[in-house]
């Protein structure tokens, strides 16, 4: 398997690649009405645990007899997205799952991008400088940190508008890919800083530092699984969250909300992924055409009649 970078995220982890898709996580929680929250180490302790697991499923997805895309574990659900439907679930039967003074949110979605190889796909989740163009209205600012063989990170300013929301979130990634073969690929990713800004946009606004706030969003993981096969690219992206507990007299009215947002944000994420994807591979695949058609017009084109010159005798 071949690794095109190589991060180290945290011990007992697999290396981290932060791609397109952890900005959908940006609205899939709820804006807290309540006192302002700090992460506790116990919360971070239990999503640490949680996140290890998640990349342990990874690795057993590598393992031989076992399946790469989580559509191929079953048949109705693989015949959907090759059909160009957009399948999204929740990870587990308790979603969001409640930790010490937090909840983990975890969903997956999947997609089928037809007529693009992985050379259409890849650059386009890695052209992090035009995620604020690609994502909106959740992205206001995107901008690459450094990029080299070894590393990429990149930044972005995220906004919530769905709840009415006077908050961003200023934010840092690391971002790595394994080459599995020639066409399997696969990615994980973090977050390496989140800060919030609070009265956003006014002349109030103010950082807070990280792990303060409203706990709207605490740390964000995802991994993305890219498999070229069937005409096609199949996309997938498990998506996971840290934000804090839904407070119990709220959780009867705010749960559903959850629910329901997290499943339209990530559907809303992939499609403008697979739209990105596919004008990239419609735009190479014009110009692939036009360069033939060119070719072709100079091999049937008759050469100019020509008189050779004679040296003088």
């Amino acid at each position: 398997m071949k690794q095109t970078t190589a991060l180290a995220v945290m011990p007992g982890m697999v290396t981290a690649e932060c791609s397109t898709w952890t900005i959908l996580l940006t609205i899939l929680f709820f804006p807290a009405a309540v006192r302002p929250a700090s992460l506790e180490p116990a919360t971070l302790k239990a999503w640490v645990e949680y996140v290890d697991s998640a990349n342990k499923r990874m690795e057993q997805r590598l393992g031989p007899g076992k399946t790469f895309l989580w559509v191929d574990e079953a048949h109705d659900r693989l015949a959907k997205v090759r059909a160009g439907e957009i399948v999204v679930a929740p990870i587990g039967p308790e979603n969001p799952k409640r930790v010490p003074s937090g909840l983990i949110h975890d969903w997956v979605g999947a997609v089928f991008i037809a007529h693009a190889t992985l050379n259409d796909v890849l650059p386009v989740v890695r052209d992090y400088a035009r995620f604020k163009e690609m994502y909106q209205p959740v992205v206001l600012d995107s901008k690459v940190i450094a990029t080299s063989e070894a590393e990429d990170r990149f930044s972005m300013l995220l906004v919530n508008k769905s709840f009415f929301m006077k908050t961003a979130f200023d934010t840092d990634y690391e971002s790595c890919y394994f080459h599995v073969d020639d066409r399997r690929v696969y990615s994980v990713s973090r977050s390496t800083r989140i800060q919030e800004i609070e009265e956003y946009g006014s002349g109030a606004q103010h950082f807070l530092p990280d792990g303060e706030g409203s706990g709207v969003i605490w740390r964000l993981f995802s991994t993305t699984r890219f498999f070229e096969r069937d005409g096609g690219v199949y996309l997938e992206l498990e998506a996971m969250g840290l934000s804090r507990d839904i407070p119990v007299s709220l959780r009867w009215l705010v749960a559903p909300i959850v629910s329901r947002v997290s499943r339209g944000s990530l559907l809303t994420s992939l499609r403008q992924t697979e739209n990105a994807a596919r004008l990239r591979a419609e735009l190479a695949g014009r110009k692939a055409g036009s360069a033939r058609s060119t070719a072709v017009a100079v091999r049937t084109a008759r050469p100019p009649r020509c008189v050779s010159a004679r040296a003088p005798s």
